[in-house]
């Protein structure tokens, strides 16, 4: 019985250890791809499998309440670029959720593409152009440079 008594007391010492591993073998879960799922700040860290380039950004904020979107770059100026509109997403049956946008400008102009949303969790999300599979972008959870948030 003290052997039985020894090895319980053993298992119990020993079972807290082993239950702590170090996230080896955690898996992120996938999220839906809802507005409320992919709402936040995002930063691009990839763009068609190539990181960009030092000092390049482009942020997006994806406020779930009206679907709108503010976005942040600086790939086509010295200065940020700001610009901003509203958001769709919608589920295609064959390729899943597809986000959209239109931005507020006096022509509504939309988006250059549509993208098929996969790979989301809550650190990063993967868009790939409906119309471009080699269009790939990867963003990743961000939050916006104070400089940002001061001007809007």
């Amino acid at each position: 019985m003290k052997k039985l008594l020894n090895l319980f007391l053993l298992s119990l010492t020993l079972c807290p250890l082993v239950a702590c591993d170090d996230d080896h073998g955690y898996v992120n879960p996938e999220l839906e791809v809802t507005a409320n799922n992919v709402a936040g700040v995002w930063k691009l860290t990839r763009m068609s499998g190539v990181p960009l380039a030092e000092g390049s950004f482009v942020y997006i904020e994806l406020i779930r309440k009206d679907c709108r979107f503010r976005m942040y770059d600086n790939l086509n100026s010295f200065d940020v670029y700001r610009t901003g509109g509203t958001f769709a997403i919608e589920t295609d049956p064959a390729r899943g959720a597809i986000i959209r946008g239109i931005y507020d400008n006096s022509m509504g102009q939309e988006w250059a593409h549509r993208y098929v949303v996969t790979g989301l969790t809550g650190e990063r999300m993967v868009w790939t152009a409906t119309d471009d599979a080699e269009d790939v972008s990867v963003y990743e959870r961000s939050t916006l440079p104070g400089e940002f948030t001061e001007a809007d």
